[in-house]
């Protein structure tokens, strides 16, 4: 069955004439006529009465008989069954439709960015006013999860931009060729404790004094490779007494404002703390770790919407 031959038997229900009814639908008679029966013939039984009615004659007859002058169209009982079904199939067929280009059209205008938690929180953040006037008309849908998770979202054709860490240590591994990136910031790793009544750090970090109670992160991280990268590889790694390892900067954050021990935090971060006393850094500039956040995007064409987002956010 074709939907048009529902619209078809609709048009014929409302005309109750063959010839208006083949006008309204922009086909010619003979051709409505072909699709009714074929209705028909789909339903198994007759859905219009025939004979004296306007317009058609019974199947099988000769074209020459028809086109009489009969009266109204009339619906079999099974005709007038099937029109409510009919009504019922093309208000939901249309509603559908109407659901569909409404979806596409948000997915046309739908900007899938991935990212990491800490960056969707500061780098980000500190971008979005960049894009006040793209978000007008664009969606923009953050995705946060760890660096092996939300690259291959950008691989798999997921993610139309990913936000991420570059930095020596971190095996990133995207195509150049196919692959084009900006850089949006550069950051720096600090260590950093809960400041005391001095202003100094309450956990001290030294290479040979007491081990310092030390917050992990996840090896999931980005953050946590570029620490344990750092720590493994300094000359003057302090001792540290690892008590938390967590997936998240933030939550670090908060046990570091709490007194709870020192952990390695991006500057954007907790500058404000530092400046207003609060926290503290725990070691000297040495123990910091410098790196850049980079915007990546596959060098084929984008959306309308993703290449407008990403115009935003790579323009310095």
């Amino acid at each position: 069955m074709q939907l048009k031959w529902v619209e078809d038997f609709i048009a014929l229900a409302r005309e109750r004439s063959f010839t208006r009814a083949a006008e309204s639908r922009h086909v010619t008679h003979p051709a409505f006529g072909r699709r009714i029966r074929a209705l028909e013939a789909w339903a198994g039984t007759a859905l219009v009465e025939r004979g004296g009615a306007e317009g058609e004659s019974a199947p099988g007859a000769d074209a020459r008989s028809r086109g009489g002058a009969g009266g109204p169209v009339r619906l079999t009982a099974a005709g007038t069954a099937f029109l409510a079904t009919a009504e019922q199939l093309a208000r939901e067929l249309s509603q559908s439709q109407e659901e569909l280009r409404a979806i596409a059209g948000r997915q046309a205008r739908s900007v899938t960015l991935a990212t990491g938690r800490t960056l969707a929180r500061t780098v980000l953040a500190d971008a979005l006013p960049r894009m006040r006037t793209v978000l007008r008309t664009a969606e923009l849908h953050v995705v946060t999860n760890g660096l092996t998770q939300t690259v291959a979202m950008l691989e798999r054709g997921e993610a139309d931009l990913w936000l991420g860490y570059h930095h020596a240590a971190l095996e990133v591994r995207l195509d150049g060729r196919a692959y084009a990136h900006a850089t949006l910031a550069s950051d720096r790793l600090v260590p950093v404790s809960r400041a005391n009544a001095q202003g100094g750090p309450q956990h001290a970090l030294s290479p040979t004094g007491p081990a310092v109670p030390y917050l992990a992160y996840a090896d999931t991280l980005a953050l946590g490779r570029l620490v344990e990268d750092l720590l493994a590889r300094h000359p003057l790694a302090p001792r540290l007494r690892r008590i938390i390892e967590c997936d998240s900067a933030d939550a670090q954050y908060e046990y570091v404002q709490r007194g709870v021990g020192v952990a390695w935090l991006p500057w954007s971060m907790v500058r404000p703390d530092c400046q207003s006393g609060r926290l503290a850094p725990a070691g000297d500039r040495r123990l910091e770790l410098r790196f850049d956040v980079r915007l990546v995007r596959p060098k084929r064409r984008l959306t309308e919407a993703a290449e407008a987002i990403w115009q935003a956010l790579a323009r310095n």
